[in-house]
């Protein structure tokens, strides 16, 4: 193709910027926190070149890593792509050669071989390294201080498995990472590899095991005792791939399933729990242990959320009428043969947040995205077209909901948290929200808008930003972010 197709994939805040650029010295309305003290990167997809396709998908974009660094309450913006082999390639044809999302069989000839990941839906932090990861394959390491792309990452080599998750848990208490890779041993395959690093970047095990079928293992979650690998009937075919077509299916008719193992255990340890028919979640908030109970808690909805997984399974349901719920999904250990025993917590919604100290651990509130009906229509964009445009935070114990709101026609992003050394204070939230430059929403022109870098006090959302960090850009919806600290940026393997 010569130009970008004017589908929802590529307009609104899925219009393709393709610039990589440098801000000095950002504008700041309000004062930035001093605990805030440290870089906010970002993953951006941003096609580099039109794609081979008109009906390609933002998920199938360019990696793009984005940096706020905030110093002496100063911020800066940096924006750069992440040389993967595919792009790489792609600059030097000047042209896309890869064809349709995760399909190699639609590709160029000329790149048969070439590694396809992207990298562009999580920045990842662990060892003193930061990774860009996409779960189609291994992440690749980017330097945190000048954005260049240091090359592909697999333990020195210690890592078999051929993809590595989007989402890593890493233990507050003893600082080891715990990762997956679906699709381990190639395209389609039941293979799963179940690795553990230790708090300096060490892989110190990777285990493989069998789903049920071959499921789009988005997320995954810890407690202190046990992995947990909830899966849900969204499902690739090798055969359709053949024949040039998607490769996730979602499947209504098909149950969910909770894989659950002691997680320094071995993986002839796991059972399978059987879980509700048809149901998709991409991102869980928690998982902790409760005595024998082990409670899970997710973005659930009645189907796939994203249309087009959806429609390769010839399920036709508009977005706005999805049913969901942040829920929870309790299983009892001690039971012979448990069964999993659910029920709401909150409002529908997803991209959440948790504080780091929490992870696997009890805990009593956490963030993330939804919709507010007194908004107005969404902003267009974003992985699923539609953009969310108000935050929340929620009391898991009693389910008290508190909002905060975007300006009419804004979309939000999922927010990273600042922790904070106050005792009683619940940190900072740091999220990215796209403001239309006309403020008539009758008026308002996709893709016409200004982002803006949001700090918020995350026990107090309600009251708005503490601070705005204006970067004059119109930014492309992010996917995941994570915050990295001074202290952190300082002790990293890789020096600016």
């Amino acid at each position: 193709m010569g130009a970008f197709p004017q589908t929802i994939h590529f307009i609104g805040s899925n219009t393709p910027r393709r610039t990589e650029l440098s801000k000095r010295d950002l504008e700041v309305e309000g004062e930035i926190p001093a605990e805030v003290d440290g870089a906010f990167f970002r993953a951006v997809p941003d096609n580099a070149h039109a794609p081979m396709f008109e009906d390609d998908i933002a998920l199938n974009a360019d990696g793009m890593i984005a940096r706020f660094n905030i110093e002496n309450g100063a911020a800066d913006f940096d924006i750069r792509y992440v040389e993967t082999e595919r792009y790489l390639a792609e600059k030097k044809a000047r042209r896309a050669l890869f064809g349709r999302y995760r399909n190699p069989f639609t590709d160029d000839p000329s790149v048969e071989g070439v590694d396809r990941t992207v990298s562009n839906t999580t920045p990842v932090w662990h060892g003193g390294r930061l990774f860009m990861t996409k779960e189609d394959g291994r992440g690749y390491e980017v330097n945190p201080h000048t954005l260049e792309t240091a090359g592909k990452w697999d333990y020195y080599g210690a890592l078999k498995s051929e993809t590595f998750t989007a989402h890593p848990r890493i233990d507050p208490g003893t600082g080891e990472m715990f990762f997956f890779g679906y699709e381990a041993g190639g395209l389609c395959s039941l293979d799963v590899a179940y690795g553990i690093a230790d708090k300096d970047g060490n892989l110190t095990s990777e285990q493989w095991f069998k789903q049920p079928y071959c499921s789009t293992i988005h997320d995954f979650v810890i407690t202190e005792k046990y992995a947990v690998f909830p899966i849900f009937p969204t499902l690739a075919d090798l055969d359709r791939l053949k024949a040039g077509g998607a490769h996730w299916a979602h499947h209504q008719d098909l149950p969910s399933w909770v894989g659950i193992m002691p997680r320094y255990g071995k993986v002839e340890e796991m059972i399978w729990i059987e879980g509700p028919v048809g149901v998709s979640v991409f991102h869980e908030v928690n998982a902790y242990d409760d005595g024998n109970l082990v409670h899970i808690d997710m973005c659930l909805t009645e189907t796939n959320a994203f249309s087009f997984m959806r429609e390769a399974g010839g399920i036709h349901k508009p977005q706005q009428e999805i049913q969901g719920a942040l829920t929870r999904w309790t299983i009892d250990m001690s039971k012979a043969r448990p069964t999993i025993q659910e029920r709401p917590l909150g409002p529908p919604g997803d991209l959440p947040r948790l504080a780091d100290a929490d992870q696997g651990r009890p805990y009593s509130h956490a963030w993330y995205l939804s919709m507010n009906p007194q908004g107005g229509p969404p902003m267009p964009g974003g992985p699923v077209g539609a953009n969310f445009n108000a935050l929340l935070r929620i009391e898991v114990g009693n389910g008290r909901v508190e909002l905060m709101g975007v300006p009419p026609g804004a979309a939000i992003s999922e927010p990273a948290h600042v922790p904070s050394s106050e005792p009683g204070h619940e940190g900072w939230l740091l999220t990215v929200v796209d403001i239309p430059n006309n403020p008539n929403p009758a008026q308002q022109v996709p893709g016409d808008y200004s982002s803006e870098l949001w700090i918020v006090n995350a026990g107090e959302i309600a009251r708005g930003p503490v601070a705005r960090i204006k970067t004059g850009l119109a930014l492309r919806s992010q996917v995941h972010g994570t915050w990295v600290s001074r202290a952190k940026l300082e002790a990293s393997k890789l020096k600016g």
